[in-house]
This record gives structure tokens, sequence and C-alpha cells, in this order.
């Protein structure tokens, strides 16, 4: 099969807005349902959420989802029916494995300031497991310096933070105005522009919100024009076998 690179442009995502919300779906999501958009590879939610003030996400159910929530601005307050609490802020990587099921909530921590982040969902290797929660603070320095392993579940490969999916990892950068990095080589791979301007080679020019599909991906350069942060996926195996 030849290597594909889908640009999936930020004003074509399904938009949920409420009195508190304004959430951007890459993918089908809640009542937003599209047959011909419900994944790519292992990923099946990259929700961007804006929270205003006051506003959040009250006690709701999840089972059998590895969640894992990266905030670009303010901060979000966790809580779970396993006990953990906390906020989540920029550059603390977050991951709750529903597993058997468990129930959360995440409010805006703030009563003055709006929270800006990005939630992505992929299916664990097990189901029915003990639910489990993880953060890890990730040095801005090293985001500033290239691509770094937020999330990963892969063998051998050092995270801030571990997926229970062998087949996935998360990585991310904030690159400064004319940085440049590359991307994985990986059979699937999903970038999400989180904020700012770049170039991938062989690709074009993107903006915030716009993201990429590739299959059988090579270690692309991706160049930034002002200040950026990118979300990487990195996937070994497609919903259902491996990624062939």
């Amino acid at each position: 099969m030849p290597a594909t690179a889908e640009i999936r442009w930020a004003a074509d995502r399904a938009v949920t807005s409420t009195t508190w919300l304004k959430s951007r779906h890459s993918f089908s999501f809640g009542d937003h349902y599209d047959p011909d958009n419900t994944h790519h590879g292992l990923l099946l939610a990259n929700n961007d959420d804006i929270v205003a003030p006051g506003g959040g996400f009250d006690t709701h159910p999840h089972r059998d989802m590895e969640i894992v929530t990266w905030v670009l601005r303010g901060g979000l307050r966790h809580q779970d029916s396993a006990g953990n609490r906390g906020v989540i802020y920029p550059g603390l990587a977050q991951r709750m494995s529903a597993g058997s099921g468990i129930l959360h909530s995440e409010m805006n921590d703030s009563a003055t300031e709006p929270v800006h982040f990005v939630q992505m969902w992929v299916l664990p290797d097990e189901t029915a497991t003990t639910p489990s929660y993880q953060q890890q603070q990730i040095d801005n320095e090293l985001l500033s310096d290239g691509l770094v392993a937020i999330a990963s579940g892969i063998p051998g490969q050092d995270a801030a933070i571990t997926l229970h999916n062998r087949s996935a990892a998360l990585h991310g950068a904030r690159l400064r105005a004319g940085a440049t990095v590359a991307m994985p080589a990986a059979p699937v791979l999903h970038l999400f522009v989180a904020r700012g301007r770049l170039t991938v080679e062989g690709v074009g020019d993107l903006t915030e919100g716009d993201a990429v599909r590739f299959t059988d991906a090579d270690a692309r350069r991706i160049t930034a024009h002002d200040p950026a942060e990118v979300l990487i996926w990195e996937m070994h195996a497609k919903l259902g076998g491996p990624a062939t």
C-alpha cells in the first residue's frame, strides 16, 4: 500500500457548543456521527476543548478506554471515583485508564480564565482491568528541544506516562519560530497542530487546529513559522489488527 497523507482542516471539524464549552472534534463524537470518520489507526478521539470559567464536565462514567489529557492553557481540575484528584496544567501529562469502569469530573479550575486542552482516546490492549491514573510533569526545556514521548505503551520506549496499549505512543513538541523536528516513522501517524503555524515536508503549510493522517509515514520534517505546539500519535496497529 502506498504512503498517504490526508490533511484534515481545522474548519471542517464538527463542533459542540454550549454556554460553557466549545469542543472541536477530529473524529465522530457524541451527537456528531460520520461513519467515514470514526478513527485513525488506534486513535478514536481528539477533542480540542475550551471550557469557560466556572464550567466543566460533571461526574460521568467511562469504561475500557485510555484517556490522555494535555492542557494548552489554564488549569483543569480532575476528580474520580478511584480517589484521584488534582489540577492538570500545561506540561503535566495525565492518563486515566477507565478499565472496568470509573466515574470522573473535569472542571475549569479558574473562575476568571478559560481552560484550553486536548483530550485523546485510544483503546487498551485488555478490557475490564482495574482503573488507574498517572500524571507526570515534563520539563519545558525538554519540550522546547524537540519531540518528547508524552505517553507510550510501546516496549522499550520511555515516556512520561504509560499507556496500556503496546502499539501506541503520543509525542509532543513546543517549537520556537524557525525550529525543525523530524516526526517518527510509523505505519500509522496522526499529527495535530495544537497552536501556531508550521510546514510539514511533502504536505505543506498547516495552522492551529489542522491535522494530517499518515499511513506508512517516514521521518518527515516539521518546521515552525512562529511558536507552535504539535501532538503526534505514533501507531503500529489499527483497530482490529496490525497496521499492514
